[in-house]
């Protein structure tokens, strides 16, 4: 495993072409292990798709660091306001002084171009970006699961979703990538921890994110599924419904 911090535990691990997962076990207490995921993409214009907490930014710019000089760091992007999320992003663009950050249209009114020291690149619906050889697309995703703003982002070469707080898995350990169902523990971490808005419209989200065929889903709690994605998505709305 290549880990970049023996005391935290962080590795890193290329879940698809020029897309490495960046990934930190922790405790907590009372609620077992968890785990925090970072998505780098590295090209022309390097991405970061979410930060982690603020107190784990040394952390994370080390495993970074260990794939791109960070300096070069163009877009910080995330799904929607929230510590895990975006919790260092200014310390980010403090270390790449041409990054900006990148998220929806609503996240940028509401909350981001209040917080971050600089203002943010914002997406309307189905918009892309060209990074280089990777192209993502941004999904407004309001309130599935949380959070009016929240949205994700898709690389449309790898066809990789960063789907962010979907299909979170608990537990400290997993594999960087699987095939296995991660509904499942998903599930039964949601039953555990209900997390989600129960927004009406969940159906006709997922189904427009599993239209876009996705067969990497880059999960920001546990393990990247890597298959079907568009199916898994579609089992994602069917137990919503149930």
């Amino acid at each position: 495993m290549p880990i970049t911090n023996p005391q935290s535990g962080t590795n890193v691990h290329e879940i698809a072409g020029g897309i490495y997962r960046i990934n930190t076990p922790v405790a907590l207490p009372g609620a077992g292990g968890f785990s925090f995921n970072q998505f780098l993409i590295d090209d022309d214009a390097p991405l970061l798709f979410h930060t982690g907490p603020r107190k784990m930014f040394p952390l994370v710019r080390q495993a970074v660091a260990s794939v791109i000089d960070v300096d070069r760091l163009r877009y910080v992007s995330f799904s929607h306001f929230e510590a895990d999320e975006c919790g260092s992003l200014n310390e980010w663009l403090a270390a790449a002084p041409q990054a900006v950050p990148l998220c929806g249209q609503v996240g940028a009114m509401v909350s981001i171009d209040d917080i971050a020291d600089r203002p943010a690149r914002a997406l309307a619906d189905g918009e892309t970006l060209s990074l280089g050889k990777h192209t993502v697309r941004w999904f407004d995703t309001p309130h599935l699961p949380h959070g009016w703003e929240c949205g994700f982002l898709l690389e449309e070469t790898t066809r990789t979703l960063f789907c962010g707080d979907l299909f979170t898995q608990g537990g400290a350990e997993h594999p960087a990538t699987t095939e296995a169902d991660i509904l499942a523990p998903s599930e039964a971490f949601r039953q555990a921890m209900d997390y989600y808005s129960h927004t009406k419209n969940a159906r006709p989200m997922l189904e427009k994110l599993a239209a876009a065929a996705p067969t990497t889903l880059a999960c920001m709690h546990g393990s990247t599924f890597r298959g079907d994605g568009g199916k898994m998505l579609l089992a994602l709305a069917d137990a919503l419904a149930g």
